[in-house]
């Protein structure tokens, strides 16, 4: 039992209570993949690809299976002997009318190759180091043209193109451009990132002969979606057959959502081998063949009338898939599109997407999966637009935004927002950055040579969705005869707190203390179903699953109640973990009712023994998280140094279960978006289609000092979508983060005539931006 407050009230929903998990994470107890080891384990190394696109001619396995301790060498053609499948992905699109490409996502790759680090050889070893070494033995005989990063990656896509989509009303679209009197436009680029979390990926595969029985134990976010997908897709068994384990996880961020090819294989090579078999990914190899992120380019346009008010948004974006499709590839392209429409008025946006294979690391979620893209876009136009009209950025975004009593409000694309109250949260923001004050801080700044800049991004995303029907999402609650309870969820905790917010739920719906209650998540065999925790859904999907959950065992308990104290069941009231007949000082406690169900003595016949209830449920619509960030910045004129002088979130994230857990996440969040705004990008050469940021030294992760401490107000409408109100806050910081800094970082280089500038603003990048601003301004 984790070491919690003995009162229940310290956990009441709203208090700040400190995490319970972390005093067994801090202490070196906690259960990551690599702390988790059986008996005649075996190890896996993969061979993979130096080269973006080549045939493979042939594979000699003869040297490595000498090497010593090496148990089996795997290759593509085994897999395709044994009928291994390939995996899926989810969304599936269109392409000039006929159905979009998607080619064969195999565990190891079988006739050629197509990007830098994919899979071709999997070498199971009694040791690390032997299964490196066999690995290394490995002959590839590899056909591969001098042009071959330029050729196409798939010879169904001659042109690249997996897909292309629309959405919008595009005649609406062109009239509002017709009659406009001014028109922003921009183009710009989303980078290549990667997730990077602070535990590598990781998956042992365990195989039980006499039962035929499969056990994946690793770092996964979404157990029930991998082991289906495995399943149906790749192994080709019926569910009950594998067993999947993820037990604490140090950070996902969406990279470990979908099934990958090393999770297949050490399930396969545990078959093989007979022994259990673990890989665990260094970073240089993860950085390689993690799942990758973002990578998009956009051209967008937006028109206004004189008074400046959004008439329509007209926008492209061509998305890089990478060499294959991940089960969350294209959703993070084409399925939240909707945030660009902002917290706005603008009645008329037309998308058109492109999707695009490329000779890199295919693309999945990370930490917004589209939204902090969406958000750029239209906040980018918005600070353009207000320079060229001559208007304060500000007061620009106050004349459009949706007033609350709007809402419902159907925008202009996709999205009905069901709550917020948007000039608030602006209002809220600016007055913590003390936006009245600025000009006067950036003239200070130009004496002492420093450029100073502020960036505003009105930032809203979907949570908990899709916006057509949300994801449903399964808990239970087991009450056991001493009267504490077990609560088993769907979801997943891998640095978000559930551990002690699910406990705040269960004290605010059942009055139950925190040493009463045992969470259990990440075991398919111990939560029969679940969608997992991606998309800010957990507290909104998983705790309207916990809330509906908790409504049946009050209503059980109230007739077990009514039996207990003689009275009938429509007169016994609950609260606060009591039941009580109404108008009088009798009651029993939940516990109490809890035990008397586990003794049929004390229970009316009619009345089944125990109390537990399970639920699958869908909350009735996606909710709309949605804040202010506000990013003041200096550069320095001589090295192109920007240094984050402030920072300030106003957000709206519904009801707040736990400020302190909030603060962090909003925190952390806008730490990733900043970052990858100045500093973090994977960068291919486009010639040898190398990569060439392979490790911390060239791919630049955020420090401590990057950021100032940041200034975090909470401004919660909740929602009425949702039993708990709640709203989701794990991707808000990330959404308007990244566009928060660059229009800081714009703002600061205004004087010198800079309309834009690329992420990521490196020094070097901002220096080289200032010289050419400089040369520009020379006469002649």
């Amino acid at each position: 039992m984790p070491d919690v407050a003995s009162n229940p009230t310290d956990f009441a929903l709203g208090n700040a209570v400190v995490r319970v998990e972390d005093s067994r994470l801090l202490t070196g107890q906690g259960r990551y993949t690599d702390d988790v080891s059986f008996p005649r384990q075996a190890y896996m190394a993969v061979l993979r690809s130096p080269l973006p696109a080549a045939r493979i001619l042939s594979i000699d396995t003869a040297a490595a299976r000498a090497v010593p301790g090496v148990l089996a060498v795997l290759t593509g053609a085994d897999a395709a002997a044994e009928g291994l499948g390939t995996f899926s992905n989810r969304v599936k699109l269109r392409k000039r009318g006929a159905g979009m490409v998607d080619p064969p996502y195999r565990v190891l790759a079988l006739d050629a190759v197509r990007f830098v680090g994919e899979p071709v050889a999997a070498v199971v070893a009694e040791t690390p180091a032997a299964a490196k070494d066999g690995a290394e033995a490995v002959a590839v005989e590899y056909d591969a043209a001098p042009e071959a990063a330029a050729a196409p990656v798939w010879v169904e896509a001659p042109d690249d193109v997996c897909f292309e989509h629309q959405i919008g009303d595009a005649a609406k679209v062109e009239q509002a451009f017709a009659r406009a009197a001014h028109v922003a436009r921009v183009a710009l680029n989303v980078t290549r990132v990667s997730a990077n979390p602070m535990e590598p990926r990781g998956a042992i595969g365990v195989h039980d002969r006499a039962r035929d029985r499969y056990t994946l134990h690793g770092s996964f976010q979404s157990i029930h979606m991998l082991r289906q997908e495995l399943c149906d897709n790749v192994l080709r068994i019926p569910g009950h057959k594998l067993r999947v384990i993820s037990a604490d996880v140090g950070g996902g961020f969406g990279m470990k959502g979908p099934a990958a090819p090393e999770y297949a294989l050490v399930l396969w090579a545990a078959r093989r081998t007979g022994r259990p078999v673990k890989w665990i990914s260094e970073r240089s190899e993860a950085l390689l063949s993690d799942f990758h992120s973002r990578d998009n380019g956009w051209q967008a346009e937006l028109a206004l009338d004189t008074e400046g008010r959004f008439l329509g948004m007209r926008v492209k974006e061509v998305a890089d898939l990478g060499a294959v499709l991940s089960a969350s590839g294209i959703h993070c392209a084409v399925n939240n599109l909707g945030g660009l429409a902002g917290t706005y008025t603008t009645p008329a946006i037309h998308v058109s997407i492109t999707g695009k294979f490329s000779h890199k690391s295919p693309v999945a979620a990370y930490r917004g999966a589209g939204r902090p893209e969406a958000t750029l876009v239209v906040e980018r136009l918005i600070d353009i637009a207000a320079r060229e009209m001559g208007l304060d950025p500000a007061d620009l975004r106050r004349r459009n935004l949706i007033p609350p009593a709007a809402m419902p409000y159907k925008t202009g694309l996709v999205f009905t927002y069901d709550s917020g109250d948007f000039p608030r949260i602006l209002e809220s923001a600016t007055k913590m950055a003390d936006r009245a004050g600025f000009e006067a801080r950036r003239a200070e700044a130009a004496k002492r040579g420093r450029l100073r800049g502020q960036g505003i991004a009105m930032a809203i995303e979907i949570a908990g969705g899709p916006a057509g029907r949300p994801l449903e999402e399964a808990a239970e609650i087991r009450f056991d005869p001493t009267g504490s309870a077990r609560i088993l969820l769907g979801t997943h905790n891998h640095g978000q707190g559930h551990e002690t917010v699910f406990r705040q739920i269960a004290n605010h719906l059942l009055g139950l203390g925190p040493e009463q209650v045992e969470i259990v998540y990440g075991d398919t065999d111990e939560v029969a179903h679940g969608k997992g925790t991606f998309g800010s859904r957990s507290m909104s999907a998983g705790g309207t699953a916990v809330a509906i959950a908790a409504a049946e065992i009050v209503a059980k308990g109230r007739r077990i109640a009514a039996h207990l104290l003689e009275a009938a069941a429509e007169d016994i009231e609950f609260a606060r973990g009591r039941f009580s007949v109404a108008g009088t000082d009798k009651g029993v406690s939940l516990t109490e009712v809890a035990r008397a169900a586990y003794n049929p003595a004390r229970l009316p016949p009619e009345i089944e023994i125990g109390l537990h209830a399970s639920t699958i449920a869908t909350p009735k619509a996606p909710t709309f998280p949605n804040g202010c960030h506000v990013c003041e910045v200096e550069i320095d004129l001589e090295t192109g140094v920007t240094e984050i002088i402030g920072y300030w979130v106003a957000d709206d994230v519904g009801t707040v279960v736990n400020p302190k857990l909030l603060k962090g996440q909003i925190m952390g969040g806008v730490t990733q978006g900043v970052a990858q705004a100045l500093s973090e990008v994977l960068v291919y050469d486009r010639e040898s289609g190398q990569l060439l940021t392979g490790s911390f030294m060239d791919y630049t992760m955020p420090r401590a000092d990057l950021m100032p401490t940041v200034g975090i107000a909470s401004e919660p409408t909740p929602t009425t979508t949702n039993p708990l109100g709640v709203k989701g806050a794990g991707e808000a910081g990330t959404v308007g983060g990244l566009a928060a800094a660059i229009n800081a970082v714009c703002d600061a280089l205004k004087p010198l005539g800079v309309k834009h500038i690329e992420m990521p603003c490196t020094p070097e990048a901002v220096w080289r931006t200032i010289q050419a601003a400089r040369a520009r301004a020379m006469p002649g």
